[in-house]
């Protein structure tokens, strides 16, 4: 007999719902013990969460950096920018010679602030 093929498989109408809500899917009974796992398997999956978890940490962490990166070579790219453009701007009033000296006096003044 195909007692097994009846029982495995679903009847696909079970005729009308008492509520009258036709469009929900029926439910599941609930099983209270359906979820219990061993603690073993419950410490490998936590062990696995925290490896993926360091994992992404890394990741990110890698990535910041390299935005950092990106951010201070701009803002470097800029301040140079904003020096040369100030140097030029001094030139036009003094003596070549003397913006010179001042970029040597200020480049010392700089190495002794930090």
């Amino acid at each position: 007999m195909s007692t097994t093929t009846v029982a495995s498989t679903p009847a696909p109408n079970q005729g009308m719902r008492r509520n009258g809500k036709q469009w929900h899917q029926p439910k599941a009974a609930f099983r209270p013990t359906a979820g219990l796992t061993s603690y073993e398997k419950r410490q490998r999956e936590r062990l696995a969460q925290q490896e993926m978890k360091t994992k992404e940490k890394e990741m990110k962490e890698e990535k910041e950096a390299v935005r950092q990166r990106r951010i201070q070579g701009i803002k470097d790219k800029r301040a140079a920018k904003e020096e040369k453009e100030r140097y030029d701007k001094m030139a036009e009033k003094m003596h070549r010679k003397r913006v010179e000296r001042l970029k040597r006096r200020e480049k010392r003044n700089k190495l002794l602030k930090s």
